[in-house]
């Protein structure tokens, strides 16, 4: 998969929304969970034509017992109306999202077991909607697997992740013979929040099968009324199993946005470097967002890289969540 990384961080934002809860009752919990977006856009390629695309339509699940006072045992079900492509067509049909049961603790935190996505899936700075850094993440990264665990702690001052993922079943880049492993670390101290991340993976049935390790770190100050700060450093480094060859890449991230009233106007720009001269890239995006009502903006962003022959890139898109 291929993710920007500010796309991850409006992910994480857009998953905190309040779920709507459609049972209560003698312990046991049903909330309704779920988004949307729907966008125009026309991408950097010279040329390239606005077209629509259906980028979210889920909705899942949560379900909980009460065991005591304290723990609840869940099951989470997701599905997914815009998986494959974005743009879907006659015969199309939705997918099945994160699927997993869960222990779920408020003194010692909660474990999920099923598909599901890893600690590094939370990385990312900024709030853009469609053009942020992507020289970090490239297409063979796995993050998200069918057979993931994953340990969530948050103790206010401090909060960790840590999640393994075996493939058994072959379905994914990691394969049977493959491993991945990550874990975030995190401290808010006054007015700012730090995250450390760190993942180590080893993708058999990748199209050139490899090793990758990755760390990213990251810090953010919302010391100011209504602004929000942001910067992120990421490094990888992918080995090649064929021929023990190894390639050294990083980015470094800026972020800011301000809201006044119902409006957010974010920017953000990126510097990427490579022993790669073709995974160098230095991208940049300014947009702005208005809330039409709670979880729901409307937006508009326009973004660019440095590659040869590439245009700025346009998008006017709706998303909502809840």
């Amino acid at each position: 998969m291929k993710k920007t990384l500010v796309a991850l961080g409006v992910m994480a934002a857009a998953g905190s929304a309040q779920a709507i809860e459609i049972y209560n009752n003698e312990g046991v919990t049903v909330d309704l969970a779920g988004d949307i977006e729907v966008v125009y856009v026309k991408g950097f390629d010279k040329d390239a034509e606005f077209q629509q695309e259906i980028q979210d339509a889920d909705f899942g699940f949560d379900v909980r017992y009460a065991i005591n006072d304290d723990l609840q045992f869940g099951g989470y079900w997701e599905f997914d109306g815009a998986s494959g492509t974005v743009t879907s067509g006659q015969g199309s049909s939705a997918d099945v999202g994160d699927t997993y049961v869960a222990l779920y603790s408020q003194s010692i935190g909660s474990i999920k077991v099923g598909r599901t996505c890893g600690a590094l899936d939370d990385a990312g700075v900024g709030s853009d909607f469609q053009f942020g850094i992507s020289s970090f993440f490239n297409n063979d990264s796995t993050f998200c697997e069918d057979e993931m665990i994953r340990y969530d702690v948050d103790k206010g001052t401090f909060y960790g992740t840590v999640s393994i993922a075996q493939d058994h079943n072959n379905s994914t880049n990691i394969g049977t013979d493959g491993s991945y492993f990550d874990l975030k670390l995190g401290a808010r101290v006054a007015d700012f929040d730090f995250t450390g991340y760190y993942g180590d993976g080893d993708l058999t049935l990748a199209t050139i099968p490899k090793e990758e390790q990755i760390l990213a770190l990251e810090a953010r100050y919302a010391g100011v009324e209504n602004l929000n700060l942001e910067l992120g450093y990421y490094a990888t480094n992918v080995k090649v199993k064929a021929t023990g060859s190894e390639v050294d890449s990083s980015t470094v991230g800026l972020a800011a946005d301000y809201t006044i009233d119902s409006v957010t106007i974010a920017a953000g720009y990126s510097f990427g470097s490579s022993d790669v001269d073709a995974l160098e890239s230095d991208n940049w995006f300014l947009n702005a967002g208005y809330a039409l009502a709670p979880n729901t903006t409307a937006y508009a962003e326009v973004g660019g890289d440095d590659a040869d022959n590439s245009e700025v890139g346009v998008a006017l898109g709706v998303k909502a969540s809840f």
